[in-house]
């Protein structure tokens, strides 16, 4: 993000925090419904698509591949490309968004082209080496500066292949899916860390069999897609921010409408209930494969801390931030470990963290993989440096709720990201 447009965000503390809330589109489905119904053929109506910049940015590369899309302010419509990507007559931009570098550049592998990704200087310092292993065994060409972006892919002709993923990532796996649709033969894969399956969900919403069993997931080849209307589930990532703030203060609750619930994902759920959280879902539903629910949750008296190593880091890597962020505020505190993928995240979310929590007076010990943060510690409000990070940006400003005196995050804008509404809604429901 550019300094000019830098914006600085002041946070008092709350007394309490209440509210009703439906988010918006849970970002990862929205994601990859942008790049399916691109595709597919016919015309794809969905509603509550995110509001964040990242699938935005996705939306955006499906028009240069040829695809119609529409905003309207009820819902987006996508006419897709029917099989068939146009040559691109520029560079598709992927602004801040990895999920778009990185998974588009699985779904246009097997088209004859030459497709190049460019991105924001967070974007073209992230590792992009991770897609082109199995991409390039399935017979790609990738071209990469230095091991990232700008990256080239000269696509053509797929072969299938079996991929064991070397890390826990969703889209990478993603990638690797989206190629084996188009590929000749069948693909398989496994992953030793199960990650969010709303690719595998979204695939067969679209039309498309794949099979999944204990030890990895399966695909065939030449698989044409079908436009799909949808309404997408609220995002329990941003709900993550909301979550954690009800959970500092005794008598605070929110209820959430229409929120995603996918068994992938409510991981975060469990472990802030373990802190201390009440959490009731009021019903349930499901919707091309996703659970969608009305969650209310209330604070706790005493908030636990916690330990998130190993398998849990994994599936907790996006809610980390926020998780360290309120750790002084627990009994025992909180210890991360497992989690080195934090460092090449929209920013090295491990050092910004505790950078962070130090300017607010915590007590915090900086692992390679991690950080240990004692509990029992009070913080006073300070000057936050976001990184241009959305989820460091909004993680301190929850922090900054229980702290003593105001807190200013510097490069609030970030979260526009992922969540642009998040702190005109924060506002709304911290009571002092």
């Amino acid at each position: 993000m550019s300094q000019e447009n830098s914006r600085t965000e002041v946070v008092s503390p709350a007394r309490t925090f209440r509210g009703s809330v439906r988010l918006p589109g849970d970002k990862s489905i929205s994601h990859r419904y942008a790049m399916l119904a691109g595709l597919a053929e016919g015309k794809s109506t969905f509603a509550n698509f995110s509001t964040g910049a990242d699938p935005h940015s996705s939306l955006a590369c499906m028009q240069q591949l040829g695809a119609s899309v529409t905003k309207e302010p009820s819902a987006i419509t996508i006419t897709g490309a029917a099989g068939n990507f146009q040559q691109p007559t520029g560079a598709l931009d992927c602004g801040n968004s990895g999920s778009t570098m990185r998974m588009l550049a699985g779904l246009v592998a097997p088209h004859v082209g030459t497709f190049t990704f460019v991105g924001d200087a967070s974007l073209s310092a992230r590792p992009m080496e991770r897609i082109r292993g199995p991409l390039e065994k399935m017979r790609a060409r990738i071209s990469l500066t230095q091991g990232h972006a700008p990256m080239t892919v000269h696509g053509g002709s797929l072969q299938a292949i079996h991929f064991d993923t070397p890390i826990a990532s969703a889209q990478v796996k993603t990638a690797v899916l989206f190629a084996g649709l188009q590929a000749q033969g069948e693909t398989s894969l496994t992953e030793s860390v199960r990650t969010r399956d709303h690719s595998e969900h979204a695939l067969r919403a679209f039309g498309a069999e794949l099979e999944r069993s204990s030890d990895g997931i399966r695909i065939r080849g030449g698989q044409s897609l079908h436009a799909i209307d949808a309404v997408i589930p609220g995002d329990l990532s941003s709900a993550a921010f909301f979550l954690c703030a009800t959970l500092l203060f005794p008598d605070a609750q929110i209820v959430f409408d229409d929120l995603g619930m996918n068994p992938s994902r409510s991981t975060l759920l469990d472990v802030l209930v373990s802190m201390g959280l009440k959490v009731q879902v009021l019903n349930l539903e499901e919707k091309h494969g996703e659970l969608i629910g009305t969650v209310q949750a209330n604070g706790a008296a005493c908030i636990q801390g916690a330990t998130i190593a190993g398998t849990l880091s994994a599936q907790l890597i996006d809610e980390l931030p926020v998780l360290a962020a309120i750790a002084p505020y627990t009994n025992s505190g909180v210890t991360i470990r497992d989690a080195k993928e934090l460092r090449v995240k929209e920013s090295d979310r491990i050092a910004l963290v505790v950078r962070n929590l130090r300017a607010m007076g915590a007590e915090v010990t900086e692992h390679e993989d991690g950080m240990s943060i004692p509990g029992n510690q009070a913080l006073h409000g300070g000057l936050i440096d976001s990184g241009d990070d959305h989820r460091i940006a909004m993680a301190f400003a929850i922090a900054a709720l229980r702290a003593t005196g105001e807190t200013a995050i510097q490069g609030a804008e970030a979260a526009a990201i992922s969540f642009p509404e998040f702190f005109p809604l924060l506002r709304t429901m911290s009571q002092s």
